[in-house]
């Protein structure tokens, strides 16, 4: 009987933290006890009517078959428009690429690119994703630090140093996922400043939280501030997170038209084309009324100053209140060294999640996941009452330590 043997590659991956705590969330809820998961990324909102009237037309109207590889044309087309009216770039459809949700167009622009020994350069907080795709690939994630002094946003400074003639890729993602950091125009020049001094490095803008803003906070995004970087910039979108659309497996991006080319030819020998009906609902989300956005992030902003409130009484909690997405990043630091009441030490933001998770049912995810400790992620993308019940119980949790 023949061994099973893992590829090199794989053995340099890990599984993704955030599904393996939303999973653990699951089956504790299946084994009956009273959970709370605020581990997941995704909205509590349902996908818009509108949009799924579209996917039943599809379906009825039989747009049931193989597409071209990287999306429609109708697609590309509101895609394009949505760059130029939200983000006033201007692209061909030869220069978009859709593919089976965001994660899909970061994999395979890194396919694409990647060499072994390519450098990435990746700040810290990072969406758990970006590295391990960056070893699979066969590049070499470069952290860098950005840490609650700097508001968890990388400064030039440190961007500067960490560049070297081996870097390929500057990743980006603005707001932040785990943070929900929001970088200003002025904090982005600053980073395309250092940028324009290194032509051999190329952007990966994830945008994917853009519409995910309070507070009056004016996105931007690195090709709309600098446009001397629209040639070496692949800005990534997606309708996952502002249209409520996380199944239906939507990314898309706009960069120059040989890197949209090379990544359309891995995905021809890969996933191949994305689901038919969720592009035609794709198409109604970008081109429909999108007034529905500011009422979602309303009701956003009240979660975020709920939970940053509630999660601040917390003993050895300290919460930042973030500019986008829907995530909050607290500092745990403060109850690290200390006991539960069955003797377990808080050694670390790790030691915290899962003692949260055992102890109260409130599934979070450890900051080690997203590269910077002590902290951990809070997703507030939940019913305003059940975010109250989870930050009660985090409060009476930190409170037991001794």
């Amino acid at each position: 009987m023949s061994t099973f043997t893992p590829s090199a590659a794989l053995s340099r991956v890990k599984p993704s933290p955030t599904m393996a705590a939303t999973q653990a969330a699951r089956d504790l809820k299946a084994a009956g006890r009273d959970i709370i998961s605020l581990g997941a990324g995704e909205p509590d909102f349902d996908t818009p009517e509108f949009v799924k009237e579209a996917a039943i037309a599809a379906i009825r109207d039989g747009k049931t078959k193989y597409t071209a590889v990287d999306g429609i044309a109708e697609l590309k087309q509101a895609i394009a428009a949505k760059f130029k009216r939200d983000n006033d770039l201007s692209y061909e459809t030869s220069q978009i690429t859709v593919a089976p949700g965001g994660k899909a167009v970061l994999y395979n622009a890194l396919v694409a690119t990647l060499n072994p020994g390519d450098e990435v350069i990746i700040p810290a907080p990072y969406w758990v994703s970006y590295p391990d795709m960056v070893l699979l690939t066969g590049g070499k994630p470069v952290i860098v630090s950005a840490d609650a002094d700097t508001n968890f946003k990388l400064t030039a400074e440190a961007l500067e140093r960490a560049i070297t003639p081996n870097t390929k890729w500057f990743i980006f993602n603005s707001p932040s996922n785990p943070t929900g950091a929001a970088y200003s125009r002025e904090e982005i020049k600053a980073l395309t400043d250092v940028l324009l001094r290194h032509p051999h490095v190329w952007v990966l803008s994830d945008d994917m939280y853009e519409h995910i803003v309070y507070d009056g906070f004016e996105f931007t995004t690195p090709s709309q501030v600098e446009p001397s970087l629209y040639d070496r910039t692949l800005t990534v979108n997606g309708a996952s997170k502002a249209y409520a659309m996380t199944g239906w497996r939507i990314g898309f991006a706009g960069g120059p038209a040989p890197l949209i080319k090379a990544m359309a030819k891995v995905m021809s020998q890969s996933t191949s084309n994305p689901c038919s009906i969720s592009q035609y609902a794709s198409v109604a989300a970008l081109n429909g009324d999108q007034s529905f956005l500011a009422e979602r992030n309303q009701a956003f902003k009240e979660r975020r100053d709920l939970v940053v409130d509630m999660l601040n009484d917390a003993e050895g909690i300290e919460c930042a209140t973030p500019e986008g997405a829907f995530y909050v990043y607290p500092s745990c630091a403060g109850t690290i060294g200390k006991k539960t009441p069955e003797g377990v030490v808080i050694e670390s933001d790790e030691t915290f999640t899962s003692e949260l998770l055992k102890t109260e049912g409130v599934a979070a995810v450890f900051g080690a996941a997203f590269g910077l400790s002590p902290f951990f992620r809070v997703s507030y993308a939940a019913a305003t009452e059940e975010l109250r019940d989870a930050c009660s119980r985090i409060q009476r949790f930190t409170a037991s330590l001794t």
